[in-house]
């Protein structure tokens, strides 16, 4: 696996940062007080226990079992790394239960075994039962995978899947469903091509099979060349796609060809061969980290060609997280005995149903696409789509409950639904959405603190993955200095020193003195005033060259907004501008405003603020739920805050009927759901709890951030200036690189919606 020396340093840091590893252990119930132990340990927890001795099934009542699945390994295939043990696959587990959890909310504990035995994998294995709810078997290699899944298979009770065979089958054949659809081509007919015979070739091609692809119009290719009967030492799984048709060579199986799949390595397709293949040719590339055959290379060979990969940076990814963690979430919530094959099935024509649907507002926002609709660049839906937990969940539940695997089947499916989209308010769901929406047009940002360690790093993190092309401002020997010491990869990146640059700055210097003459700048001041780099990078953006401004790190706020009032200026129709965080939590973001600009904002400042919000949050495709906060509720208690708040809330209601806005409210209302229903059924809020939160004044919108902050009970992410006829972005004093990178890519969704 290629990757920079800096990538290396930094997945070691992350990995030991901290509490070292990426996952750990919390109670699910309350453990504060003596009271709570006794009923979690000794005397209370004896109850539970007689209950499971009397019927085992109640194990799933009283305990995790029936949501906890068991990541296993020996580390004998691992990812593209081949043979490195048991130990060194310990970090492709916890990152595989970590998967689990973003996107199906299922626990996982990963066990890597030290033992490449079959009979001993079988044992270990098969005598923890009682603890999981499933099994997910993970690089192992071949063919010993084969006989471990299926002895495991036969002798347990819960739900197993070895994901390499499985995973990349059950995506590629949904992928296949929908491209032969688009081709004009029938599933019996086709003439498929495998290249590659290892676990997940040969159950992908068990899967085609499945579905209706001839065996006798399949070709399979190992490192030997086709597999053909009359070879010697064909294993039985290789065995079962041999073929004797006189075929020997790649370049022979592609002639006429109407699919190719590449489970092998990468480049190993050529232009000549996708030429040989028939009309609207079928190609899935999913070598990993370089496909079979270079995707711009293909679509360049054949304008007709549908294709795949396994790549995040081209249409149509291959990728397993479609599909485990909601056939395994399906599984386990109707507590099937196995995954057969009709679960599989069931999920493969899920997920390829799911792309022929509209596709939600926010996944087209999400990549930038006015309309993502089903064609040859989109065959499988997108990672992030939310819907998949609703559509696969479902139908693999469905598909056990049919066919007779399931001992506790769902009886109202709206209520399963409804329980499957509250898992789904997880805290990385928000940075996913705006770090891929983002990436879909970067845009360049000024770094007016280029001189410092952690803007440099965030920088290149930002440049590496595509979110923002940088260009920094500050002293080029000191800038250049930090990046050879600590090994950085800024190769190609502007640099510009506002002290000494002179291409632009009488432009830059007449452009300023022209907008503050009449504010005591002289020219000589205008002059000097652009060697300061806030103002320097704020001219950038006035002249076009730059899209985005990001300052603050290490100067104060106020010395970095001024520049931006004096030449950006506000927004049309706005007379102030304002401050939000985004405070992302485990239930979801939540937007808090005035935060860091306006200290005591009148009835008027709070109409606008609340308009500058309402707008921002929509760019995030989040519908703002707008809680106006005081230390009153509707009138409850006098004075001049809950006063303002009213006389604010008449002009919204009045003149922006749209916004679902109310207030004054208490925070706890606002929050509650329940609570505010209960008490205030007539609130605008009422039916679902805020989102979005405006305070009374700047210390409240201040004081409540920082100590949620400091509680780490959410990540802040801010703060965003709202209000400026471009995107002109402070950090917190002291930022971290992670609050860097975030903020920044908060910034760029901001320009492209100013844009």
């Amino acid at each position: 696996m290629d990757m920079s020396k800096n990538i290396k340093e930094e997945a070691l840091a992350y990995h030991e940062k901290g509490r070292p590893g990426k996952i750990e252990v919390i109670s699910s119930k309350p453990t504060q007080t003596q009271r709570d132990l006794t009923l979690a340990y000794s005397p209370g927890v004896a109850e539970p226990c007689l209950r499971i001795a009397d019927n085992t099934e109640d194990v799933y009542r009283y305990t995790a079992k029936g949501n906890l699945v068991a990541v296993i390994s020996n580390g004998t295939a691992v990812l593209g790394l081949g043979n490195i043990g048991p130990e060194a696959s310990k970090p492709v587990m916890e990152g595989k239960g970590i998967l689990f959890k973003i996107f199906a909310d299922i626990d996982v504990f990963d066990l890597e075994l030290n033992t490449e035995n079959v009979d001993e994998f079988v044992r270990t294995v098969k005598i923890l039962e009682p603890t999981f709810g499933g099994i997910n078997l993970e690089d192992i290699k071949s063919p010993e995978c084969f006989d471990i899944e299926e002895r495991l298979k036969k002798e347990l009770n819960i739900p197993i899947m070895h994901d390499d065979q499985h995973g990349t089958a059950i995506i590629s054949g949904a992928a296949l469903l929908n491209a032969v659809e688009i081709a004009g081509k029938k599933l019996d007919e086709v003439l498929l091509v495998v290249n590659g015979a290892g676990a997940s070739a040969i159950s992908c091609t068990k899967i085609f099979t499945a579905l209706g692809v001839k065996k006798e119009n399949i070709v399979m290719l190992d490192s030997s060349g086709v597999i053909r009967s009359d070879r010697d030492n064909l294993d039985r799984h290789k065995s079962l796609f041999a073929t004797d048709r006189d075929l020997h060579t790649l370049e022979d199986a592609m002639k006429g060809a109407d699919v190719f799949v590449g489970l092998s390595k990468g480049n190993i397709l050529t232009p000549e061969h996708l030429r040989s293949m028939a009309d609207n040719p079928i190609v899935f590339a999913m070598a990993n980290p370089d496909p079979e055959i270079a995707y711009d290379l293909a679509i360049a060979t054949r304008e007709d060609i549908i294709m795949a990969t396994g790549r995040s940076d081209h249409p149509n990814q291959v990728n397993n997280v479609l599909g485990f963690p909601f056939i395994f979430r399906g599984a386990l919530d109707v507590r099937a005995t196995e995954i057969n094959e009709a679960m599989k099935l069931a999920a493969v024509k899920a997920i390829a149903e799911l792309a022929r649907e509209t596709v939600p507002e926010m996944v087209n926002a999400a990549y930038n696409e006015k309309n993502v609709t089903f064609g040859r660049n989109y065959i499988i839906p997108k990672p992030i789509d939310p819907r998949l937990i609703t559509t696969v969940a479902p139908a693999v539940a469905r598909a056990a409950m049919e066919s007779g695997v399931a001992k506790a089947p769902i009886k109202d499916w709206d209520a399963y639904e409804s329980q499957l989209r509250s898992r789904l308010g997880l805290e990385n769901k928000f940075i996913s959405y705006i770090t891929v929406k983002a990436k879909q047009d970067p845009k360049r940002v000024v770094f007016a603190e280029a001189d410092n360690y952690k803007i440099l790093k965030a920088a290149q993190i930002l440049k590496d993955d595509g979110i923002a092309s940088p260009i920094l401002l500050g002293n080029k020997e000191k800038i250049q200095a930090i990046i050879d010491e600590n090994a950085l990869e800024l190769e190609g990146v502007p640099v510009y020193d506002p002290h000494s640059e002179e291409l632009r700055k009488e432009e830059f210097a007449e452009a300023l003195y022209q907008k503050r003459q009449r504010k005591g700048v002289s020219q000589y001041q205008a002059k000097r005033l652009l060697r300061e780099r806030n103002y320097y990078g704020t001219m950038m953006l006035e002249f076009g060259e730059a899209d985005v401004l990001i300052s603050g790190l290490t100067v104060n706020y106020a010395n970095t907004i001024r520049p931006a009032l004096q030449i950006i200026g506000k927004q049309e129709g706005i007379s102030k501008v304002a401050g939000m965080y985004i405070m992302n939590t485990k239930k979801g973001p939540l937007f808090f405003a005035d935060t860091t600009v306006n200290p005591d904002p009148s009835s008027d400042d709070l109409v606008d603020i609340t308009r500058l919000v309402a707008k921002e949050v929509k760019t995030f495709n989040i519908e703002p739920r707008i809680a106006m906060l005081s230390y009153s509720n509707f009138g409850s208690a006098d004075g001049r805050v809950p006063e303002g708040i009213q006389q604010a809330i008449k002009r919204l209601h009045k003149e922006n009927p749209e916004l679902i806005v109310d207030g004054d409210i208490q925070a706890n209302f606002a929050m509650n759901e329940a609570l505010l229903n209960e008490n205030f059924p007539f609130s605008k809020l009422s039916g679902k709890a805020a989102n979005t939160f405006i305070f009374p004044n700047l210390a409240a919108g201040n004081i409540a951030y920082k100590m949620l902050q400091e509680l780490n009970v959410a990540e802040a992410i801010g703060p965003i200036l709202l209000g400026l006829n471009k995107s002109v972005h402070i950090l917190q004093l002291g930022s971290s690189v992670r609050e860097i990178v975030n903020m920044v890519t908060i910034a760029v969704v901001d320009a492209q919606s100013k844009g």
